[in-house]
This record gives structure tokens, sequence and C-alpha cells, in this order.
């Protein structure tokens, strides 16, 4: 009988010991954030308990592959999740949509499914919350550490990209996030307009 209690020990175990220090954003808080947000939305789409099941699963693997990698990490997560899931009674089949679900959190997030598209939106739900600005300065002290951007100015440039080019896709966020997310840009272009 697959216990999604034994997976989160397992996997909460490894991150615990393994991801590094210096992941201010992508540490295990996150992963236990999006694990929450998943629930939450999983819930308003009135998920099975069977796909419930796989979303939370895919959720403690999403970000697993931070231990070993920084880019491309989704892919060692994918792997981790080969790996690991057999031993807990998940099937091929069951796998491969767990897969699935991880790498639709691979930015630019390109999901093809209810469960993907979730998991995609709780990945990404900040942006939409008045979290935004504290949860977006751990990611900037985190990218000035793996991705070399180093002023405020060059980070707030990103933010409004990223902003503009991401969409939610379930029903829950469009509803409920998506006019903060339209506030949390407007202040970043407010900001940004201040430098010139």
């Amino acid at each position: 009988m697959r216990n999604f209690k034994e997976v989160e020990q397992h996997i909460v175990g490894i991150l615990k010991r393994d991801l590094p220090n210096n992941l201010y954003y992508h540490g295990l808080h996150h992963t236990m954030d999006v694990l929450r947000s998943a629930e939450l939305i999983g819930k308003q789409e009135k998920l099975s308990e069977e796909e419930m099941l796989l979303l939370k699963v895919a959720v403690l693997y999403h970000d697993s592959g931070f231990t070993k990698v920084y880019r491309n990490h989704e892919e060692v997560g994918c792997e981790m999740a080969k790996a690991d899931l057999p031993g807990f009674g998940f099937t091929s089949a069951e796998i491969e949509i767990i897969c699935g679900m991880i790498w639709a959190t691979k930015i630019p997030q390109n999901p093809k499914n209810k469960l993907e598209y979730i998991i995609a939106d709780a990945d990404l739900e900040y942006l939409g919350t008045d979290d935004f600005e504290r949860i977006g300065r751990t990611l900037f002290e985190e990218i000035k550490i793996y991705l070399g951007v180093e002023s405020e100015r060059q980070w707030n440039i990103i933010q409004v990209g990223f902003l503009k080019g991401h969409s939610y896709h379930t029903n829950f966020c469009k509803k409920h996030r998506e006019s903060e997310k339209q506030k949390n840009l407007k202040e970043i272009e407010r900001i940004i307009a201040t430098y010139d």
C-alpha cells in the first residue's frame, strides 16, 4: 500500500540533509509551501484521492534535484523519483505522471493537463499574494549566488519580464491570485521608473 507519510519522511529527510544552505528561496520551506498550495488548489479543483496523492508526491520531488545541481534540477528530481518510488509501491505509469508534474514546474512553464496546471500554479502562487516582495527578496539573494544577478535594478527588470510572461492555469488562481499579481507587477514597474 502506498503511504504518503513514508514518502514524505524519506524525501524530506534527503532535502534537510542535502539541500545547500544558501538556497534562500528553494529551501525545504519552499517545498512545504508549495505542498500547502497544491492541496488547497487541488481541493478547489476537486481532485480525487488518487490524483491528490500523485500531486503531493510530485510536489515533494519537484525541487529535490537541487540536492545535486542548480540548473536543470527538474531532470534530476525526476530521476530521483524514478529511483525511489517503485520501493513505495508506485507503478511506472504513476511515476510518469509524477515526472510530468515535475517537468511542468520548469521555467518557462508548459503544463499540459489538470495535475500539471495545479503544480505549476502552486509553485508560483506567491506571485499573486502579499508575500510577493518578501519571497521575491529570498529569490534575489539566491540568484545573486547562482545566476550572477548583481543589482536590484537588474533583478526588478527580470521580475517585470517574468510577471508579464506568466499565466495562471487553474480557475482558483485566475480568480484569487491574478489581480494581486497585476498589482505586484505595477509596483515593480513603479520602482523601475524611479531608477531613471
